[in-house]
């Protein structure tokens, strides 16, 4: 049985994931605005009969389905930081959320192209004026969700890094969970343009057949954008190597000195803006694996490293 303690060398893993991110806030503020939006308009779709209003409030329930997957995942990350069955904290439901989100984005964008293609050979009665109405309001309360949203990638990359390393500006720091949610409001945002703009060259020109053709363009940008989400959120799940960046500084600050040479090196991302490593180090003057821990610049956001080093040969 061991008696002596060994706290010195143990530490937690939770890496400020247990704090309120300021993403957290202002995603479930815009979720209570798309909410009572979507209220409103379902509500006055009933009582007036208008399809265009009842259409719209449906559409923008699924955006507030889809956003409360983004606010689930702050809150959940929040209150299992500390869990131990989590090897690293919780930082990846972020990326979790983000990629279920953008799979959402994904399917939106294909029953947009799906409906507009099917309206273009199949055209169908318009209520302009009504239309018109109902995308104004689309479109102002999305302008007001991505004006709380859209600078997360400055506003964010200066407070967002809560774990207990030293302030840095991450390379590659993205919080991909309000990235997702930025898009849902930006997807909502363009749709309502484009609708204003097809809408009003059919009420005024008679070209109706630019409604659907509006809503194809929308389809097409909303589905690159979930793709390129897709593509970043799945490469942090599936531990990606860091950005090269991060690995070249790593392998300078160590290799620059004493002879030393790195055989083995994998850095990942852990959560947003923060990642864990993996070194091995060869040297004709070992020392201990704290030396080499403390030649990785700080800036790096690299916040959980384990150092193996060998004696080299002659």
């Amino acid at each position: 049985m061991h008696t002596k303690t060994t706290d010195q060398w143990q530490h937690e893993h939770i890496f400020g994931q247990d704090k309120v991110r300021p993403g957290e806030r202002r995603t479930l503020w815009v979720i209570l605005i798309t909410a009572t939006m979507m209220v409103v308009e379902i509500t006055t779709g009933l009582a007036y009969g208008s399809m265009a209003l009842l259409a719209d409030g449906l559409h923008m329930a699924s955006h507030t389905a889809a956003l409360g997957i983004t606010s689930i995942a702050y809150v959940y990350t929040r209150r299992c930081a500390a869990d131990s069955r989590f090897c690293f904290g919780t930082g990846k439901v972020n990326a979790f959320a983000g990629y279920t989100s953008a799979v959402l984005l994904a399917l939106f964008a294909l029953l947009m192209a799906g409906e507009s293609v099917s309206r273009l050979f199949n055209p169908v009665d318009i209520a302009f004026n009504q239309a018109i109405v109902v995308a104004v309001l689309g479109l102002i309360v999305n302008g007001a969700s991505m004006l709380m949203l859209g600078d997360h990638h400055d506003h964010d990359h200066d407070h967002d890094h809560l774990h207990t390393e030293p302030h840095h500006h991450a390379h590659g720091h993205t919080d991909h969970n309000l990235r997702a949610a930025y898009i849902h409001v930006l997807a909502d945002a363009l749709t309502s343009v484009l609708a204003i703009f097809a809408l009003l060259t059919g009420k005024f020109l008679g070209l109706n057949w630019m409604d659907p053709v509006m809503g194809i363009v929308g389809a097409i940008l909303v589905a690159r954008w979930s793709i390129g989400l897709i593509r970043d959120t799945s490469g942090i799940l599936l531990d990606h190597q860091a950005p090269g960046v991060i690995l070249e500084q790593t392998r300078a600050a160590i290799e620059n000195l004493d002879n030393n040479q790195i055989t083995d090196l994998h850095i990942w991302s852990i959560g947003p803006g923060i990642y864990s490593a993996s070194i091995t180090v060869v040297s004709e003057v070992p020392k201990s694996p704290g030396h080499y821990k403390s030649l990785i610049p700080e800036g790096l956001g690299i916040v959980h490293t384990n150092v193996e080093v060998h004696r080299r040969q002659h």
